[in-house]
């Protein structure tokens, strides 16, 4: 027989489906109710990584579920295995701002098991790591589809993940946007963390690590910021392209990178280019990048993005049928965090008019496939030939790099990508690198007016679209 405890949180579970779907979880059946006491209902999660993922991206919903279906102004407080409850502090946004300290601990990676009050390692591992990224629970190694094109950097991270160290060091898998490179990069550390306890992770952008070390000499904290990086288990550093053109951290972190390899730390890096392609990176470290494994993640084929579908709407709790799946597959063709998208945009669809997912609720939302209604060339195969006649490297064209002979062949991808494409200014941006649509205006107004001053330059353009053609 249900208890009262057990009927509150099957009525705000309704809620959730209903008026927040986007963070809704099928684990959230995992979680433990212990009932409302002192203006805060509490539930109990198996782990403190969904625990603080609970935490951070869904407090809002379930405040709003909580107070709805009771009729009360009641907060949750989100709790670990082995936290204790004290009702009296429940966890609301609106409630005075937490110490800096609190809020550091819950932006690190979380232990999997309550840390040791006498392991140095263990403390290491939290409130002096400020600069670690947070680990989403949805993002280990079962929720991870294995197809020919990521099949290699696949089996390379559970074996890093299960012996550190020594299985390959460094770690170095690369690859375009979107395709999976932070889902191994978290599943690594969630393994490690699940088989050894007491490992000093920290995972951070590379962004993060050039700002700390530019703070750190600024500051006189050289000593500090040493210590962060480098008396760890396993360094895990996202985006490692963007140390480009960046002297003085690439020295640091080229004794960084000496420190843990001598000490058999594991290293681990990610990067939208193969070590060689980086440009402005010091040739030695491009070398040691490549002293364990390079692995390039493709993009799916059609039936690993099926399967992606499947597996992502599974982790929602969605219904997702194979006619509509298989829709999506042939409208998104490249990119993975797009067929996540999709899949919550069908999500909010459905809910809001209150009807399952169906082949032709897809065909309405996500549209027909490209291929369908056009022949015209991709951005990929633009940016593709146009690096090829003016000889630069693609990580060049997407990067900041302003001299001509980049920008040159950037304003021309962005013309073409204009001009034969159907994608919007703010697509277009975002595809390179994140720029503004103005941006993209400003190029295709450039390659205009050069085209009807310079005939040399027309000349080129025509014979790029003929290569297009």
């Amino acid at each position: 027989m249900p208890t009262p405890d057990r009927e509150v949180w099957e009525a705000v579970r309704t809620h959730l489906r209903e008026q927040h779907p986007d963070v809704c979880r099928h684990w959230f059946s995992e979680l433990e109710p212990l009932g409302i006491r002192g203006g805060a209902f509490a539930l109990r999660a198996h782990s403190e990584l969904h625990r603080d993922y609970l935490r951070r991206d869904c407090l809002d919903a379930f405040n709003d579920a909580v107070s709805t279906t009771t009729g009360q102004l009641v907060g949750v407080r989100f709790l670990g295995p082995d936290d204790a409850w004290e009702p009296e502090k429940p966890t609301r946004k609106t409630s005075p701002a937490p110490k800096p300290e609190a809020l550091k601990s819950e932006t690190t990676v979380p232990p999997m098991v309550p840390p040791r009050r006498n392991n140095p390692a263990s403390e290491r591992f939290g409130p002096d790591r400020p600069d670690s990224l947070p680990i989403n629970p949805d993002y280990d190694f079962d929720n991870f589809v294995v197809g020919p094109n990521n099949r290699l950097g696949h089996a390379a991270s559970v074996a890093v993940s299960q012996n550190p160290g020594y299985a390959y060091n460094p770690l170095f898998i690369h690859g375009d946007v979107g395709l999976g490179k932070t889902h191994l990069l978290q599943s690594i550390c969630i393994d490690v963390r699940r088989h050894q306890a007491d490992a000093v992770i920290h995972y951070v952008s590379c962004d993060a690590f050039v700002t700390h070390f530019m703070d750190a000499v600024q500051s006189g904290e050289m000593s500090s910021f040493r210590h962060e990086f480098r008396d760890v288990d396993v360094l895990v550093i996202d985006d490692i392209h963007f140390l480009a053109g960046r002297e003085r951290t690439q020295e640091e972190f080229f004794h960084t990178f000496n420190s843990l390899y001598q000490a058999n730390k594991q290293i681990i890096l990610s990067s939208d280019a193969a070590p060689e392609e980086i440009p402005d990176l010091e040739d030695r470290l491009v070398s040691r990048f490549k002293w364990g494994l390079v692995a390039k993640i493709e993009p799916p084929s059609y039936e690993t993005r099926v399967a992606i579908l499947h597996s992502k709407s599974r982790l929602r709790g969605i219904e997702l049928p194979t006619d509509a799946a298989e829709h999506v597959a042939r409208c998104v063709a490249t990119n993975i965090r797009e067929l996540e998208g999709a899949i919550v945009k069908l999500q909010m669809h459905a809910s809001v008019e209150g009807k399952p997912i169906d082949l032709e609720l897809t065909r309405r939302i996500i549209g027909e496939p490209v291929s369908d209604l056009s022949s015209g060339p991709t951005i990929d195969g633009i940016i593709q030939t146009v690096t090829d006649y003016y000889h630069v490297k693609r990580t060049e064209v997407l990067g900041k790099r302003r001299h001509k002979s980049v920008s040159l062949p950037r304003q021309v991808c962005m013309y073409f990508a204009r001009t034969r494409t159907r994608h919007s200014l703010e697509e277009i941006g975002a595809h390179f690198g994140g720029r503004d649509h103005t941006t993209v205006m400003h190029a295709v107004r450039t390659i205009d007016s050069k085209r009807d001053q310079d005939q040399e330059f027309a000349k080129v353009l025509s014979g790029l679209e003929e290569r297009l053609s």
